[in-house]
Order: structure tokens, then sequence, then C-alpha cells
């Protein structure tokens, strides 16, 4: 007989670990479901050595580290965990059924926290690319590359953030954006360019050098130039962001926005006892931060047990009074 738990969260990542450990502190029995093989989400697995500045009270903090200071918050409670399952459906009665690709969950209240969804980093599109083990995706232990040349492919926050944190160690470090302007946050782009980081801007890669079956240097060409360029590199990480999907989002039922979930001021959907946090959710002003969806993450839970226990108050009082 499936056990009905309390509140199950669908999605593993920052979002989705703080609102089971706020789950906890409501005293919910709480189930937690992912799509990935570990929980912690992009931050984790994209970026795990990217510097994070909008967390409240850390100055800054990488990816990785967010992840573990999260699990450590969430390990002394009893927290049911499935990964490496999706949920497929929705079904509504006297609790609510879900369907993954593994099996049958049921709930009294289910809280979607899945980000963006199922992603997988954007390619570099050059034939050959992907055969080679030195073009890379997202960092892991950077200190492993120190005092190489690194090249970082793209413009957005992580390029730059990974650009500057090469600084400290590679030999030297050189970020390509196929247009002038980046469009990471605007104080980390003044560090760039007041960095020793050479910027190559704007060009577009055209093709790799390979030598003894490693690459060794990329060939790009400026936009609208005839002019090219060829950089050398031990090692090129590409950071053109992901690609993500929905699966079959479309067919659980809810009103969306778009790929995203519509809901109100309580995070409510449009189907009862189900409620959705980050960004995988959409409402007007709705502004696409880690901490957007940690605040989130309250409400969410306090309405869902207010759902179970209409009796009781939406709103507790302190975290420290739980």
């Amino acid at each position: 007989m499936t056990h009905v738990y309390d509140i199950t969260i669908i999605g593993g990542g920052p979002v989705g670990l703080f609102t089971a450990f706020y789950a906890h502190l409501r005293k919910a029995k709480v189930k937690l479901i992912d799509s990935l093989p570990q929980l912690g989400g992009q931050p984790a697995i994209l970026y795990p050595e990217k510097a994070i500045l909008d967390i409240p009270a850390f100055p800054s903090l990488t990816g990785q580290e967010l992840t573990d200071n999260l699990l450590a918050q969430l390990a002394p409670f009893d927290t049911t965990v499935c990964l490496n399952e999706t949920l497929t459906g929705i079904e509504q009665g006297d609790v609510i059924t879900l369907t993954t690709n593994k099996g049958i969950h049921q709930t009294k209240a289910l809280i979607i926290a899945m980000g963006g969804g199922a992603f997988k980093p954007r390619p570099l599109e050059i034939d050959g690319a992907d055969n080679f083990e030195n073009v890379r995706y997202h960092v892991a232990n950077i200190q492993q590359y120190a005092d190489q040349e690194i090249v970082v492919l793209g413009g957005g926050d992580s390029a730059v953030d990974w650009s500057l944190a090469f600084e400290d160690i590679a030999k030297k470090t050189s970020i390509v954006h196929r247009r002038d302007n980046f469009r990471a946050l605007e104080h980390s782009v003044a560090d760039l360019k007041n960095s020793s980081v050479a910027i190559h801007t704007p060009y577009v890669p055209k093709a790799l050098v390979e030598e003894n079956g490693r690459a060794t240097h990329i060939e790009l060409a400026k936009v609208k130039s005839e002019e090219t360029l060829t950089l050398p590199f031990d090692q090129l990480f590409v950071n053109y962001g992901f690609k993500s999907s929905v699966g079959t989002l479309k067919e659980w039922g809810l009103d969306l926005h778009r790929h995203r979930i519509l809901v109100n001021s309580k995070q409510e959907t449009s189907l009862p006892g189900v409620y959705a946090v980050g960004d995988c959710c959409y409402y007007e002003g709705k502004v696409d931060l880690i901490a957007t969806g940690l605040g989130e993450a309250p409400t969410a839970v306090n309405n869902a047990m207010n759902h179970i226990n209409p009796d009781e108050k939406v709103q507790p009082k302190h975290s420290t009074s739980l």
C-alpha cells in the first residue's frame, strides 16, 4: 500500500531543498522527488564552482557550497528522497496521486519546485567538439586547472564568473563572446573589465585545432568582419546556458503562462492542494533569483499545511519558535 505523505516536493534544487527543510519545521511528513541522479539541481551540477551572490547573509558562496549547506540544514530530518524519477501525471482525489516513470506516490499536498525542468548544457556547435575531453561544460574542482591556459565561451553570468574565478589560478584566462556587451550582472562585468582576463568580442567559434587527439586551439571569426583569431588553450569551457524540458507539464491540468505554472499570492496553482515555487512558477512581477524562490517556499508550505489542516493558522510565528 502506498504511504500518504503530508507534503511531496517535486525538484531537489536549492528551492526544493529549502522547501523540504521548512516543511519539516512545520512537522510535515516530507517526500522529495527529483529527475536527476543527485540533489542540488543546477548549482550543484552545472556550476558547482560559480560564485552565487544573491543568497542572504552570504556575501558569496559557490554552487557546491550552497548545495552542501542546504543538505546539512536538511540532514537532521527524516526526508524520503526519490532520485532519477520524473513526474508524469497528477490525479486529484481524497489525496493527490502522482504518477512517475517509476511508480505511484500519494500525498496530501504537492509543491512543485522543478525550476526550468530537466536540463542539459547548450553544446558547442563545432564538428567533433564532443570528441575532446578538454572541451568542458561545467567546472568541478577548479584547482585541477591551476597553471593552465583557459578559454571560456559565453557572455552570461556563469561565463563571466568562471573567467574571474580562473583568473586567480590559471596561467592565462580568455573569454570569448559573440557580442560586445555582456549579459552578466553589471558588477561582474565591471570586475571582468578591471581584471587580467583577456576579452575577445565580438567573435564566434569556427573550428578547433587538434594535435595528437587533443584540442589545442580554437579558431574564431569576428562578427561582420573578415578578421580571424586563433587562441591556444589547455581547457575550453563552453557556457552558453542550457536547454530545459518541462516534460509532460502541459498534461498535468495546471493553468500555465507559456511553460511556467501560474500561481497566486499564496503560491497556489489552479489545482487544489498543489503549489509551485521557484523558477517554474509565474506571477506578475516575478524575479527569477534563487533568493526569490527561497522566499516563496515558506508561503507555499504554510498554505499547504492550512490545506491539510484548515483549522490551523496559515502563518506560524518566526522560525525560531517552530
